[in-house]
């Protein structure tokens, strides 16, 4: 049926006719096979991306309250002097929470015992973020709570109960103060935030502090400001407090959180960005086969329209309305349901933060809409725009074919389309010319074996029986739709094969990455004097001696001989030369570092000091390969050339440094050891006779740290596998699409088979036996592709070691067999169904 107005084509026709040829279109198109494929791609593609896009704007928020337990607030603002109150009244002028915390060394007694402690003195509503960890007894099972030391109480640690030889209930003197020990301190939420703390810790009533007399002139402490609340106040407090600040006062925000958790939640985002945009990529090939059937059959329509006068720009202007139409209403119905299918992403991690998330922006239901017009115009608008050429006369002759695009308008606006759905997505340049390398690659790879495969094809026809001679004839006569055929269902198989195989081998590496026995704990502070005792301390124990590591402290003076101050901009840069930093020393990188630019010093290398950077803090001071790095060590200027940028992993627990330097640089400075080593539940009393044997020893209780970061792990992969769900949708409509491209021509070859003598059964075997081939192949192709990407991804993009799976190669081979054929066979069982005289008098 033609879509023609009963007044006639010559005169121009106005805006609302046109819409109303528009939808009369899409009501009798949406009872066809290409228009439905197309819809449904449409709505599983926005669908994914934008229940990724509201879940990750929900968790964004979620995830920086969580990271900002490290610090105990969102912001944090320190100093050696007391603070102006005036910031106070500024957070709460802004609605924001605020807490006080006091830090300064002391001693602690106990009748003849004492022991060096680092007071923390807090107000009533600490900790801000997060929650304190307290136990009944010394390295004791811990539970949280909610609450503080009462007046005139304290909390803690557990080696300080061993170097006081204290208990629940004893009262200890500090300064003038005499106090009562009524818990066990296991865990606080800014543990970490101050790394090398050398005594443990006692917690203690901001409001008790002036009875212990210990604040007088002169007095080493530290005075930190709390802040927390809503995302925008934190900012605009942020922005104040950098105006109003003091020289010496330091403002610490998420960025300063935990490098593990946020490493681990980096990795989360991207397995959930490597779904969504595996399902994107599925959706544009299932819209881009559709619509080249749907130009096809409108062939005639359109031809019919032009022969009874329609301008081209009318013929041009239905289709394209039409197809606006199908991504608005995509869009929509995508966005509400994306919006539905977050809620599930939210439920299956729901315990990787704390606390209730914040509802989700309307800005990813907008960004469905605009996924759904973009897929559109880059995948399916340039075959559309042949409409307009279509001849006239093609009403009288069906073989006149309009003539074909240019090649740069067909892939120019799909790659077009591409880089910006996948800039969005990524937001990361180098990553998105890397992606789109990998795309064209794969798809010329894909391409190139297709045309192979089906050319040999053609010599194995003479050998098989009757049934897959024709199937295998089909292939080989319509190549360029067998090509076609066998990158989609190619491309379809690979992803499906990526995230169901690869993505679990991905998963269990990252997992491995973080065995049941990494390092829970760090010990700081051991003097060199103490190596071989210490050595000799685990021996006994039948523990395993961790390797010690050294650490010494040093302030950056100077950048290429510019002062520091004036050579670095940034601000991550600036909070970095305004403290003092760890350097360490070793002769070898260490296995969780990458080396990304420049060399790795060797042992011919000379005396020449040299220095390898963590990446992430060379963009923040803006080094370069070659540039030289001035620090004070210890009242004395070392100077180093940047010789290396590494990438450091520190979702592994290990001693790691953002400055390492070469032996021998730093080799006359006196420092301390750190190490990091795994102890078990049952071992714990063992840190009681550290804390005895070696009192100045820190241990450091990373459990939290751990358990966190694994809670990321287990989440994530929870996630993105229901966001497979979406994927594996899209690689159906991918089939769908293909199958329905080449309906037209079968039927028409089914009813002249039939007509010549063939029966049913042979012309169904032998698509059946056209379509497994077809599958098998593909899955063949799929099985390489899944392997090399996936090799691509565990090492450039997760940094993550892959092992080639066998199991791959079956399942590629078996999916192609199975889905491609079964599905193929069902989808065009109509065809050697439909009468052949039916078909030929319509034809």
């Amino acid at each position: 049926m033609s879509v023609i107005p009963p007044d006639g084509m010559r005169a121009a026709c106005p805006g609302r006719r046109i819409l109303r040829l528009a939808l009369l279109a899409l009501v009798r198109d949406s009872k066809s096979g290409e228009l439905r494929v197309l819809l449904l791609a449409l709505l599983v593609a926005v669908s994914a991306m934008t229940a990724v896009g509201f879940f990750t704007s929900r968790v964004s928020l979620a995830v920086d309250r969580q990271a900002g337990e490290v610090l105990a607030a969102d912001l944090r603002l320190e100093s050696r002097q007391p603070l102006e109150r005036d910031y106070f009244r500024m957070a709460a002028d802004a609605g924001l929470r605020f807490a006080e915390m006091s830090t300064f060394p002391s001693v602690a007694f106990k009748g003849e015992d004492n022991a060096l402690i680092a007071v923390r003195a807090v107000s009533s509503d600490y900790p801000l973020r997060g929650r304190l960890k307290i136990a009944d007894q010394a390295f004791g099972p811990a539970r949280e709570t909610f609450q503080l030391p009462g007046a005139g109480e304290v909390w803690l640690e557990s080696r300080l109960f061993a170097q006081l030889d204290a208990k629940i209930g004893d009262r200890i003197q500090v300064g003038a103060a005499e106090l009562t020990v009524t818990q066990v301190l296991d865990y606080r939420p800014d543990q970490g935030s101050q790394f090398v703390d050398l005594a443990p810790t006692l917690l203690m009533r901001l409001e008790d502090v002036p009875a212990t007399g210990l604040l007088q002139e002169g007095s080493r402490i530290s005075h930190a400001a709390l802040f927390a609340g809503e995302t925008a106040a934190i900012a605009a407090l942020k922005r104040q407090l950098e105006l109003r600040k003091k020289p010496g006062q330091r403002i610490a925000d998420l960025r300063d959180g935990s490098p593990q958790i946020r490493s681990a939640i980096d990795r989360a985002g991207r397995f959930l960005s490597l779904s969504a945009l595996a399902t994107l990529l599925l959706a544009a090939v299932a819209v881009a086969i559709s619509a080249r059937r749907y130009v096809v059959r409108h062939l005639d329509t359109a031809a019919l329209m032009k022969s009874m006068g329609a301008p081209q720009r009318l013929v041009l202007g239905i289709s394209v309305l039409e197809l606006l139409m199908t991504g608005l209403l995509a869009g929509m119905l995508g966005a509400v349901v994306g919006y539905v299918a977050q809620e599930g992403i939210a439920y299956l991690l729901r315990d990787l933060v704390h606390g209730e998330l914040p509802r989700p922006t309307l800005g990813a239901g907008w960004l469905g809409i605009l996924v759904a017009v973009l897929i559109l115009v880059g995948f399916a608008l340039p075959p559309l725009l042949q409409l307009r050429h279509v001849p006239p006369a093609r009403v009288l002759r069906r073989n006149l074919e309009p003539p074909p695009l240019r090649y740069m308008t067909v892939y120019g606006t799909a790659l077009a389309a591409l880089v910006v759905l996948l800039g969005w997505l990524l937001r990361d340049m180098e990553l998105l010319v890397y992606v789109l390398v990998a795309i064209a690659g794969m798809f010329a790879a894909l391409t190139l074996a297709g045309w192979i495969l089906v050319r040999l094809l053609g010599r194995f026809r003479g050998k098989v029986g009757v049934s897959w001679r024709y199937g295998m004839a089909n292939i080989a006569r319509r190549d360029r739709d067998s090509i076609v055929q066998i990158v989609a269902f190619g491309l379809g198989l690979m992803v499906l094969l990526l995230l169901a195989v690869v993505r679990q081998d991905l998963m269990r590496e990252w997992r491995a990455s973080l065995p049941a026995d990494a390092p829970n704990y760090f010990m700081i502070n051991i003097r060199p004097d103490q190596e071989e005792a210490l050595h000799e301390f685990f021996v006994e124990r039948d523990m395993a001696p961790p390797r010690l590591v050294p650490m010494i402290r040093a302030r950056l003076l100077s950048i290429n001989s510019i002062p520091a101050t004036e050579a670095v901009h940034s601000d991550r840069g600036r909070e970095f030369i305004e403290r003092e930093a760890n350097l360490t020393w070793a002769a070898d990188m260490q296995t969780d570092n990458i080396l990304l630019e420049g060399r790795w010093w060797q042992p011919d290398d000379g005396g020449e000091p040299q220095v390898s950077v963590e990446i992430d803090l060379a963009r923040a001071l803006g080094l370069k390969i070659g540039d030289t790095l001035t620090y004070d060590v210890t009242g004395e200027e070392l100077t180093a050339r940047v010789t290396s940028f590494r990438e450091v992993q520190w979702d592994t627990f290990q001693p790691n440094f953002f400055m390492v330097f070469s032996p021998g640089a730093l080799d006359d400075s006196i420092g301390t050891y750190i190490t990091s080593l795994h102890v078990r539940r049952d071992q714990r009393s063992m840190l009681a006779d550290l804390s005895r044997h070696f009192p100045e020893v820190t241990a450091i209780d990373l459990e939290a740290l751990l358990d966190q970061v694994r809670g990321v792990m287990d989440k994530a992969s929870l996630a993105v596998q229901y966001v497979f769900g979406f994927s594996l949708l899209a690689g159906i409509m991918v089939l769908l699409a293909a199958v329905q491209s080449t309906l037209d021509e079968r039927r028409y070859e089914s009813a002249m088979l039939r007509t010549l003598g063939a029966s049913r059964r042979i012309v169904l075997f032998g698509v059946a036996a056209e379509f497994t081939t077809l599958g098998l192949l593909s899955g063949m192709l799929a099985a390489i592709g899944a392997s090399v990407a996936g090799y691509v991804l565990a090492t450039q993009v997760f940094n993550l070691t892959y092992r080639f799976n066998p199991a791959i190669w079956g399942l590629g081979l078996l999916a192609g067999a199975l889905l491609v054929g079964v599905s193929g066979t069902l989808a065009t069982r109509s065809v050697v169904n439909h009468p052949p005289a039916a078909v030929l008098r319509d034809g």
